[in-house]
This record gives C-alpha cells, sequence and structure tokens, in this order.
C-alpha cells in the first residue's frame, strides 16, 4: 500500500493540488474576465473558477499516469479499486471546499467550481480509457470550448455547456454525478494496464 501511495505521489502531487484548489476558490471565488464572443456580438464573462477544477483534474491524470503497470498487474491488492476510492475521496474534498466556500461566501461560482470538478474528472477518466495522453487534454479543451463558444447569448450558456450552468440548477448536479460515475466504472473496468 505504501508503494502503491508514493507512486500516485499523493503527497507531491494530489495534497498540493487539493490545497491550490481550496485556495484559489476561497482568493478569487468572484474574479472574472470579459472574454471575446466566437458565436455572439457581446463577450463572454469568464469567471477565474471556470479554470479551477482543471488543477484537481491535471493532477489526477499526473497521478493515475504513474502506474507502474508490471508491478500492478501482478499485485495482491485491487489496484483499480484504490485508485477508485483516491480519486472518489480528491473529487469529494474538493467538492466540499467549493460548496463550503459557496455557503459561507455566497457565491454560486465557488459552489459551480466543485460541481465542475465532478463533471470534468469523469471526463478525464471517459477519455483515459481510450487514450492516457488525452486523459488532462479533455478536460482543457472542454473548458476553452466553454469558455469561446458556451454561451448562447449573454449570461444563457447552451445545454451543453453543463459547467456554465447556474449551481443550484439540480439537473446539471445529476448529470454531473452520471459522468462522474461513469469515469470511475471505466475505470476500473476497462483501464488498460
Amino acid at each position: 500500500m505504501t508503494l502503491w501511495f508514493k507512486a500516485r505521489r499523493v503527497q507531491a502531487a494530489l495534497g498540493p493540488a487539493l490545497v491550490a484548489f481550496a485556495v484559489l476558490v476561497v482568493v478569487a471565488h468572484d474574479q472574472y474576465v470579459q472574454l471575446p464572443s466566437l458565436l455572439t456580438a457581446r463577450g463572454n464573462r469568464v469567471f477565474l473558477m471556470q479554470l479551477v477544477p482543471l488543477v484537481v483534474t491535471s493532477a489526477l491524470a499526473y497521478s493515475l499516469a504513474q502506474a507502474v503497470a508490471e508491478i500492478e498487474a501482478v499485485a495482491q491488492r485491487k489496484v483499480r479499486r484504490l485508485d477508485a476510492a483516491l480519486i472518489t475521496a480528491v473529487v469529494v474534498a474538493a467538492l466540499a471546499a467549493g460548496l463550503l466556500t459557496g455557503g459561507i461566501s455566497g457565491s454560486p461560482e465557488a459552489s459551480m467550481a466543485g460541481r465542475n470538478v465532478l463533471f470534468l474528472t469523469g471526463l478525464m477518466l471517459v477519455a483515459r480509457t481510450f487514450n492516457e495522453q488525452a486523459a488532462t487534454a479533455v478536460p482543457v479543451g472542454w473548458v476553452l470550448a466553454v469558455m469561446f463558444i458556451g454561451y448562447r447569448d449573454f449570461n444563457r450558456p447552451w445545454p451543453w455547456a453543463v459547467t456554465l450552468h447556474p449551481s443550484d440548477y439540480l439537473p446539471t448536479y445529476g448529470f454531473c454525478l452520471l459522468v462522474f460515475a461513469a469515469g470511475l466504472i471505466a475505470h476500473v473496468r476497462f483501464r488498460r494496464l
């Protein structure tokens, strides 16, 4: 277990990523920039919280990429289940940080950051089953696409742009949970060693 813990870089990568995520959510939950839109005449207001979940998903992708396939193929412990537990713990911690900050500060963007970690992590895990190198690129590509073409007009996101939906919209939470669950199942069942 100690070898798995060290191989996954829990203290070196995941711990600092979670701390950075929490600090960014607390400090910059209401910060935004105006970016040009490719679909509308007005600009898109993009909160920093749209980018912050990438800290967690990138650290998770890096951590999972540290697998030593030869050793893990013959391991006595269920390494994929340990990975699933680690992924779930990291995502729950990020979700809690976002919801707690959002509840205390009254910032819906902070709550959205936690919810978006669910969705982007699920997306990363599904992409990882097809191509491990795409694991980090897919969430980044999603966030960039949403930033530039996610709004149908000012402050009205398209239905597919779930990371822009209001934080109190429960169907989006349900969809994000489904994507996360699909990612975990794909990781445990279909991941290549």
